[in-house]
């Protein structure tokens, strides 16, 4: 029996569309550019800061991130806000809480994202990000601290992600029951994969999700 659902943050309850539109007008490009290589980073099963080296060769995150947020200190910049929250999500996270279900949050996300989410007060039991721990998706020890901040056994939390690599085969192997959310480049491009088949479910909206999780 589920007793909780652990959400990820990007292109699960956020929609990232506008960051990369962004970061495509701060580094030069059009955003089809940008999103393009974002897709094909995606299908070669390479990292996302792989698509901004791949248009600006001397490409350096931290660097970058210092000079924008000291050109535009009071821009969103590569963060999200109220705006970027996906239409489905209040409604299941409601729907969640109505048969009993504690939901959370747990992603690989910077500090600034706990403020953004926080500031949704959304009906969710708490906000665990892995600026917090000191360990990203997918190491073991991510799941493990979801584990022991939830309280219940593994197998009865079902961890909701976007991909296979980062959310679905790890938290599978902490013993977690899983949801792929077929959105965004990596939702459907690892959904059309063979090893979809190991998550539990694979779902078009969150509004699925209480219905899967009350089946389980």
């Amino acid at each position: 029996m589920i007793e909780a659902v652990v959400f990820d943050v990007g292109e699960t309850l956020i929609d990232e569309s506008r960051i990369w539109e962004r970061w495509a007008t701060r580094l030069g490009v059009t955003p089809f550019t940008l999103l393009g290589a974002v897709g094909a980073m995606a299908a070669l099963d390479r990292s996302h800061l792989d698509a901004l080296k791949l248009v600006k060769p001397d490409f350096d995150l931290a660097s970058e991130r210092e000079r924008w947020a000291a050109e535009e200190p009071d821009s969103l910049r590569e963060n999200f806000d109220q705006d970027d929250l996906y239409p489905d999500v209040r409604p299941a996270l409601d729907a969640l809480q109505a048969i009993a279900l504690s939901t959370w949050i747990a992603g690989n996300q910077p500090v600034a994202a706990r403020q953004a989410l926080m500031a949704m007060d959304l009906p969710v039991r708490s906000i665990i990000i892995s600026s917090d721990l000191g360990a990203e998706k997918p190491d073991p020890r991510f799941f493990a601290a979801i584990a022991s901040a939830v309280g219940v056994e593994a197998a009865h939390i079902l961890y909701v992600g976007d991909r296979l690599d980062n959310d679905v085969l790890p938290a599978r192997a902490a013993g977690m029951r899983t949801v792929l959310i077929r959105r965004g480049p990596w939702g459907y491009l690892h959904a059309s994969r063979p090893e979809a088949e190991k998550a539990d479910a694979i779902c078009d909206s969150l509004l699925e999700v209480p219905a899967v999780a009350g089946s389980m």
